[in-house]
């Protein structure tokens, strides 16, 4: 075949390191708009972007030209250099390790994009270990409990 045709929607998960509420409202935005910066400069394009102090939920269309975990770590590492060049916080900003990565079909976007847009809405209910969990258990991917989260250091 001499052209590459794909429809990939990917939804990815990840929080800050420890789950630390430091994503502040005042450049939560410009956050958002710099990871999208980065995710168009690798030749995807992001369908929505929203999260809470402690978490991201990005959900793009994702080209094969690279594979999902090779993006994630440009996402998260240029952004949290930028974060830390900016001086949004004090002390150093990271990162959680790993991300959760989910797949939809084309006619769930709607729905991916809604949910998104409402993550305020969702964590006056549920907690985001409880949320990242559902989603695992939803997508039926194995995981150990142990390894979901690094524990909270003091």
């Amino acid at each position: 075949m001499a052209n590459t045709y794909t429809q990939i929607h990917i939804q990815v998960v990840f929080s800050v390191k420890n789950r630390e509420c430091i994503i502040g409202k005042a450049w939560k935005d410009e956050l958002y708009k710099y990871m999208t910066g980065i995710i168009r400069n690798h030749g995807h394009k992001v369908l929505a972007i929203n999260g809470m102090p402690d978490h991201i939920h990005i959900f793009f269309g994702m080209r094969p030209v690279q594979s999902l975990s090779d993006l994630m770590k440009y996402v998260k590492g240029d952004s949290s250099e930028w974060i830390n060049k900016k001086k949004f916080i004090q002390g150093k900003f990271s990162w959680q390790e790993g991300f959760g990565g989910f797949s939809y079909a084309k006619s769930q976007i709607p729905q991916v994009i809604s949910y998104i847009e409402r993550q305020e809405e969702h964590h006056r209910k549920k907690s985001f270990i409880e949320e990242y969990t559902r989603f695992l258990k939803a997508f039926d991917v194995e995981y150990d409990e142990r390894y979901i989260f690094k524990p909270i250091e003091y």
